[in-house]
């Protein structure tokens, strides 16, 4: 059997406004209710659940490989809700992206505070 991740769950100060957050950027489905959780589908097999909890954490990392043309819808929505974002994980290029491995990539930070990341190419495919 493969092993694949099913879901993800990232703590939120505001687990619906955070759900919403990703859902918007990406493009994705609306969140919905999952017992304690805010649940969004990514896709056939993968949801990410938020969840706030009463305790402080720290920002996560959750990279998305997409195909081009959604790579320009979402930066084009990241730059319409006026939301910073980097060519580098360090955030020293504001308003750039990346042409790593022949690709495209980005970072920006949700709600949380956790560190999303999208790509359009798979880091050492080099091509």
């Amino acid at each position: 059997m493969a092993v694949r991740i099913d879901h993800l769950a990232l703590a939120a100060h505001d687990a619906r406004e955070s759900a919403q957050f990703l859902a918007d950027i990406l493009g994705l489905p609306d969140p919905y209710e999952a017992g304690p959780f805010l649940a969004v589908d990514v896709d056939e097999t993968f949801t990410i659940d938020y969840a706030a909890p009463p305790i402080d954490f720290p920002g996560q990392h959750v990279a998305f490989l997409v195909g081009e043309d959604d790579f320009d819808v979402i930066h084009a929505r990241l730059e319409h809700r006026g939301v910073t974002y980097w060519a580098d994980p360090h955030q020293r290029w504001a308003g750039q992206y990346n042409t790593n491995d022949g690709g495209r990539g980005l970072y920006f930070d949700d709600p949380a505070g956790h560190h999303l990341e999208v790509i359009t190419r798979r880091y050492g495919s080099d091509g």
